[in-house]
């Protein structure tokens, strides 16, 4: 059992290879938050799969993963559905340190770029 900095409680179930952090679902919906990531690490390459709402109070635990898989990581931000500002200079920064990111929605896409001009 992980405890993140915002106190959810994350379940870590292992497959193999396959990690996947999913959420106290209960909880979340109490907060009214949800976001999911899914870990996957496979031939040298991990993806991280964020899924739903990330907030700045999941931010702590994406950086902690992040740093412990090394430089060869994506994540891949195809189910996001929402971003606060923080988390977008927080993925701007992953990327300026080399951090892959795929399949990105557009608006959060063109929001890093923004962040990137101010």
């Amino acid at each position: 059992m992980i405890h993140s900095a915002n106190s959810l409680r994350i379940s870590e179930v292992v497959f193999g290879t396959q990690v996947a952090l999913m959420p106290n679902v209960d909880a979340l919906h109490k907060e009214g938050r949800t976001v999911r990531m899914e870990k996957d690490s496979r031939s040298g390459m991990t993806r991280i799969r964020l899924i739903g709402r990330f907030q700045s109070e999941h931010v702590e635990e994406l950086k902690r993963l992040v740093q412990e898989n090394g430089p060869d990581i994506a994540l891949d931000l195809q189910e996001v559905t929402l971003v606060d500002v923080e988390v977008v200079r927080f993925l701007r920064a992953c990327e300026r340190d080399g951090v892959t990111i795929v399949r990105c929605p557009r608006y959060v896409r063109e929001w890093i770029f923004r962040e990137c001009e101010a």
